[in-house]
C-alpha cells in the first residue's frame, strides 16, 4: 500500500494583462448596461475593499458546462503547446538561470483579450497563439478543455490532500467605461469570469493592491505582489488575470532516507553539491546517445512531470530546435521499464514581463497605441485600448513527496508503448541542466514548463 504523506505542494502561475486607454478618458459615469443589452447582476467583491464600488458585474448568462470530444481537446492542446514552446525559446534565450512559467495560464489570459480583438490585431494574435480552430469554436473549445481539467481534491482530510488543481479567471474594469455586454457575456460563458469594478483613474495603487490580494488568495499566498508598483496608472482601463494552483503528491514517493548530496554540473563547467532524490521504480522513459527523458506520474495519474536532459550537448542546444511536434514525438516513443531515477530537489520563482517575447512572435499591433484594435470590448464612445503589459509570475517546489506549483498571468490594458523484455534497470541521472514540464496526459496539454540550471544548494 502506498504511504502518502500529506504535505502542501504547490505549483503556481499568475498572469496579469493590463489594457490601457489610448486617449484621455471621458468623465467618470456610473456603470450601466448598454441599451438593449443582456442584464447584468451586481455582487459584492471579496477583495480587500480598496476599490470605490467593490462591485462585480457579471452576465446573466452562466458558464456553459459541456463535455468535449477527446480529439477536439487534443487538437486545441497541440495548438497551445506550440505557442508554449515558441515562448520558451524566447524566454530561455538567456543561457543562465532557472526558468518556470505556465503557457496555459498565459494562453487563457490572452484568449480573454483575443475575444475583444478585431482586424489585424486579431489576426496577429491568432497566429502568435497558434489558434487553428474556426474562430467561432475557439472560446467554447477552451471552455471545454478548461473544465475537463478540473479535479476534485483527492483524499482531503483536515484541509489537506494529495492532489489539487484550481484554475481561476478574473477581469477588473474601470468604473464608467462602456464595456460591451456581448464581451462580458462571452467571458462569463466561456471563462466563468465576472467584471470587478475598479477606479484606476483616481486610485490605481489601491486597485493594484486589491488585484494582488485576489492573486494571493487564489494561489495559497505563493504568488504575492504580482503587479509591481507603477504598473497600473490613471490610463488603465482593464486588467485580466488568470491564476493556476497545482498540488500533486507522487504516485510513488521518494524515500527521504535515499536522498543524498551529489554533484550537479553547471553550464559553466563548475559543480556543486545538491540534494539528489533516488528511487528504483517502473517508469516510462527514453534514453539514447543524445538524450534521456522520463515521465513521473502523480497520485492522480492523469497528470505527470516529464524531465528531459541532453547527454552530449548543453540544454539550450537541444531546446533551441525543440518544438511541440518534436516534443510530442519523444513522448509518443516512451517505453515502460525498470529504472533507477536520480533527480535534484528544487524550489524557485520566476517573474517577468512577456511583452517583448509576444512582439517577437508577431503580436505587435496589440501593444501599439493607434494600431491596436480591441473594439470588440467596448461601445463606440469608449476610448480605444491597447495592451500596456503582460506580467507573469510562477512558483515551483519539488521534493520527495511531490510538487507544489502556482502561476499567475495579468494582462493590463489601457489607454505508453508496449513493455520491453525485463532487463537490468536503466540509470536515469539528472545531474546537468534539464527541461521539465507538467502535463495532462489525456489531452496532452502542457500546464507548466521550465528548466532547472541550478537546483537547491
Amino acid at each position: 500500500m502506498l504511504n502518502i504523506k500529506i504535505r502542501s505542494k504547490i505549483l503556481l502561475t499568475i498572469l496579469v494583462l493590463s489594457v490601457t486607454a489610448c486617449t484621455a478618458a471621458a468623465p467618470t459615469q456610473s456603470p450601466e448596461s448598454p441599451a438593449g443589452a443582456t442584464p447584468i447582476s451586481t455582487q459584492i467583491s471579496q477583495g480587500n475593499n480598496t476599490s470605490p464600488e467593490n462591485e462585480v458585474l457579471t452576465s446573466a448568462l452562466q458558464r456553459i458546462e459541456t463535455t468535449a470530444e477527446p480529439r477536439e481537446q487534443q487538437l486545441l492542446a497541440a495548438d497551445l503547446n506550440a505557442f508554449g514552446l515558441d515562448l520558451y525559446q524566447l524566454l530561455a534565450a538567456e543561457p543562465e538561470g532557472n526558468l518556470f512559467f505556465s503557457p496555459y495560464s498565459i494562453s487563457l489570459a490572452l484568449a480573454m483579450t483575443y475575444a475583444g480583438a478585431n482586424a489585424e490585431t486579431k489576426e496577429q494574435m491568432a497566429q502568435t497563439l497558434h489558434f487553428t480552430l474556426p474562430d467561432d469554436q475557439i472560446h467554447s473549445s477552451l471552455n471545454n478543455l478548461d473544465q475537463s481539467l478540473y479535479v476534485v481534491p483527492e483524499y482531503i482530510e483536515n484541509g489537506e490532500g494529495n492532489f489539487q488543481l484550481n484554475i481561476a479567471n478574473a477581469i477588473w474594469g474601470q468604473s464608467g467605461y462602456p464595456f460591451r455586454q456581448e464581451y462580458l457575456d462571452l467571458l462569463a460563458q466561456s471563462y466563468g469570469a465576472g467584471l470587478r469594478i475598479m477606479d484606476f483613474k483616481t486610485a490605481a495603487e489601491p486597485a493594484r493592491l486589491e488585484i494582488n490580494d485576489w492573486v494571493a488568495q487564489q494561489t495559497e499566498d505563493k504568488i504575492k505582489d504580482l503587479i509591481p508598483q507603477g504598473a497600473l496608472t490613471s490610463d488603465t482601463r482593464l486588467v485580466l488575470t488568470n491564476a493556476i494552483y497545482f498540488f500533486g503528491a507522487w504516485l510513488h514517493e521518494f524515500s527521504e532516507d535515499a536522498t543524498q548530496p551529489a554533484d550537479f554540473y553547471l553550464n559553466s563547467g563548475k559543480t556543486f553539491q545538491t540534494d539528489m532524490m533516488n528511487m528504483e521504480e517502473r517508469f516510462s522513459y527514453v534514453k539514447n546517445s543524445d538524450l534521456q527523458m522520463v515521465e513521473i506520474p502523480y497520485f492522480n495519474s492523469r497528470y505527470s512531470m516529464v524531465l528531459l536532459m541532453p547527454l552530449e550537448t548543453e540544454l539550450d542546444q537541444l531546446t533551441n530546435t525543440l518544438d511541440a511536434v518534436g516534443l510530442q514525438d519523444l513522448l509518443d516513443n516512451l517505453i515502460s521499464g525498470q529504472a533507477i531515477l536520480s533527480m535534484p530537489k528544487f524550489k524557485f520563482e520566476s517573474s517577468f514581463s512577456v511583452n517583448q517575447a509576444l512582439k517577437d512572435l508577431g503580436m505587435v499591433n496589440a501593444f501599439t497605441p493607434g494600431a491596436a484594435d480591441f473594439s470588440g470590448m467596448y461601445e463606440p464612445d469608449g476610448d480605444p485600448l491597447y495592451i500596456s503589459d503582460v506580467i507573469h509570475k510562477a512558483f515551483v517546489a519539488v521534493d520527495e513527496e511531490g510538487t507544489e506549483a502556482a502561476a499567475a498571468t495579468a494582462v493590463i490594458m489601457g489607454i505508453e508503448s508496449a513493455m520491453p523484455e525485463e532487463v537490468e534497470p536503466v540509470s536515469l541521472v539528472f545531474d546537468h541542466p534539464f527541461l521539465f514540464l507538467i502535463r495532462d496526459r489525456e489531452s496532452g496539454l502542457i500546464l507548466f514548463l521550465g528548466r532547472v540550471t541550478e537546483p537547491l544548494q
